[in-house]
């Protein structure tokens, strides 16, 4: 495999993995009569943009996650104030279609006036003083506000995020987390599909001078039983018998071309455990639509298992720099995993996608999970948390979250000089 084959498997990844995770808040967010802004893939500055009805699709140069930018959930950038001269256009309901900031006297077709009253959120309606002369104007709710050459959509309280029941708004922040469950299902359903199942446990290679070799294993033996216990298609309780067996002399029943063949043999202790010096694989069939299914919930509760004893670990302090990745590391092993065959690969996906949606539910400042929490403690308590202080706590938690990102990208950066 060319290693642009294998860069593009790589950015596809990341791409997918991001997409779903945030057409799971812009769906919801949407359905729930909120104005998105903008739908965003990476951070940083722009590599691509377009706009669609009330949303920009953008595309940005760092490709560390994403964004669905979504009206009233910060400070609205463009503001109108009393005192103020603008320019008006009307549509032809006689509202106020566009309402231009600047470069006034460049403007046809408009009326320019000094602001004395404007409410852009729940009366939409502008009091204007022109030559004298006192003017209200009805305000459309898609109307338009233009500075600097940039068009900005208006607002109105009920396209606001905070316009939302406290159920439509945790619906349009948990569905993030939720596509990409439903994403790393799907996947876990297709590598069991194309997988199959396994009929028995096979030898597939016993490397040189190793224990396995030692006790006269061959590749291509079929492992039936040990110590009396059968082994069957379980290669899991294969693994778990030699680990826990260092030094301890096993009775193998092996298959050998049709016939059986009993051999003792004893695993080495290396690196904390037995080892023989095996790979295991085995013969396959297709699986039935009942096999389908518990394969996938096996393969999913015990990739969120795994995940979630890491995250333990990670809070619990009991890890080493050297053992945290960026996504320099991520995309490196990804890069692996993409040379291994599509099944692999496929896995990996669903693996990193379970990931994302569980590390985005922890109560973590500017993640979801932490969105969520003060939801819940907004319904427990009657009335909001004030939003400016919530604000700060993500902004906190967010800058906390790059400069860990920092960190271990750079720890990434010196793994790869030191090889």
């Amino acid at each position: 495999m060319s290693a642009i084959e294998v860069g593009l498997k790589v950015i596809l990844l990341f791409f997918v993995l991001v997409t779903i995770h945030e057409w799971g808040h812009f769906y919801f967010a949407k359905r729930a009569g909120i104005l998105v802004r903008e739908f965003a893939i990476g951070f940083g500055p722009k590599i691509f943009s377009y706009k669609k009805g009330e949303t920009r699709y953008t595309l940005r140069i760092l490709p560390i996650g994403g964004f669905v930018r979504m009206a009233g959930e910060d400070p609205e950038i463009v503001q109108v104030n009393p005192g103020q001269t603008v320019a008006i256009k009307l549509n032809k309901d006689n509202k106020v279609s566009s309402l231009f900031l600047d470069q006034l006297d460049r403007r046809s077709n408009v009326i320019q006036g000094v602001v004395e009253h404007i409410d852009m959120e729940r009366t939409l309606q502008v009091t204007l003083d022109v030559d004298g002369e006192r003017v209200s104007y009805p305000i459309d709710p898609q109307a338009m506000m233009v500075t600097k050459g940039t068009e900005t959509q208006i607002a109105p309280y009920d396209r606001q995020f905070g316009s939302k029941t406290v159920g439509q708004r945790a619906l349009a922040i948990v569905m993030g987390p939720v596509m990409n469950f439903v994403l790393a299902i799907v996947l876990f359903l297709i590598v069991v599909i194309m997988s199959g199942v396994f009929t028995n446990v096979k030898l597939d290679s016993v490397l040189a001078g190793k224990a396995g070799e030692k006790a006269g294993l061959q590749k291509g033996d079929i492992v039936m039983s040990i110590d009396n216990q059968p082994i069957g298609a379980d290669r899991e309780k294969l693994v778990t018998t030699i680990q826990a067996s260092a030094g301890q002399p096993m009775t193998w029943v092996v298959d050998r071309s049709g016939n059986p063949l009993t051999l003792q043999v004893t695993p080495e202790m290396e690196d904390g455990s037995g080892k023989l010096g095996i790979v295991i694989s085995g013969d396959r069939r297709s699986a039935t639509f009942r096999e389908v299914i518990s394969g996938t919930y096996e393969s999913v509760v015990g990739t969120t298992i795994g995940i979630v004893t890491s995250f333990q670990k990670l809070i619990m302090l009991q890890f080493k720099l050297d053992d945290l990745g960026g996504p320099i590391r991520t995309a490196q092993v990804s890069a692996q995993f993409a040379q291994m065959g599509i099944t692999v690969f496929l896995s990996w996906t669903a693996t990193l996608s379970l990931y994302l949606g569980i590390f985005n539910l922890l109560p973590i400042p500017a993640l979801d999970g932490s969105r969520l929490l003060f939801m819940g403690l907004e319904a427990l308590r009657g009335k909001p948390i004030d939003p400016n202080r919530e604000s700060m706590v993500h902004f906190v938690g967010f800058a906390l979250l790059m400069l860990l990102m920092v960190a271990v990208t750079y720890n990434d950066i010196l793994r790869l000089i030191k090889g």
